[in-house]
């Protein structure tokens, strides 16, 4: 059997418009990394539920691996490389911020997940982060940092005012005494040894 011949596909990836040639049925991962160079966007079962390979169609979050070519033509796709050109995106300083990345081979993909969720949510439940990020496969296990990261500062803003620098205003209490207590003889360690040892 005969492969089929590659034909020209028609699609914008960062704001670009490729043209690729490729055979059909090839899956967008392949041709982000191998035609384009796109690295960012990461192999990681290739069955589409570890989500390393997430990249944004329009504002929605999809698994690259799991588009084929003749889906991707004509259609607009972001990766994370077209996020920002200086790592300057929001949500990329709030990851930096809280440190999320460890191994950091499936940050690409939660990062672009944490914008297409602000971009229809822009204040998250902890609920919904949670919805987000299920199918989402960390195996450094970050999630409580995601969630941190994608609602930053709640906490502060919730509070008032006169009590977000509280801890600068608060007296310090200062350490016991201690002095010895008058009238009391200090102990001598020499009266407590053996009587053969005095």
């Amino acid at each position: 059997m005969r492969a089929a011949s590659p034909q020209r596909y028609r699609l914008t990836i960062n704001g670009r418009e490729e043209t690729l040639e490729a055979e059909p049925g090839t899956p967008l991962l392949w041709l982000l990394r191998d035609r384009l160079g796109l690295l960012g966007t990461r192999y990681g079962c290739g069955l589409g539920v570890c989500g390393a390979c997430t990249v944004l169609e329009g504002a929605t979050a999809v698994r690259a691996c799991q588009i084929d070519i003749e889906r991707a033509a004509g259609r607009d796709f972001t990766t994370i490389e077209g996020l920002s050109s200086d790592g300057t995106h929001p949500v990329q300083l709030a990851w930096l911020e809280e440190d999320v990345a460890q191994c950091g081979y499936c940050q690409s993909g939660m990062i672009l997940q944490a914008v297409a969720l602000l971009a229809k949510s822009p204040d998250p439940t902890d609920a919904e982060i949670d919805l987000a990020f299920f199918d989402l496969l960390c195996r450094c296990g970050t999630y409580v940092r995601v969630r941190r990261a994608v609602k930053p500062r709640r906490k502060m803003r919730r509070l008032p005012n006169n009590r977000r620098h509280n801890n600068r205003n608060r007296k310090r209490r200062r350490p016991p005494s201690r002095r010895r207590r008058r009238g009391r003889r200090p102990r001598r360690w020499w009266r407590h040894r053996a009587p053969c040892c005095r």
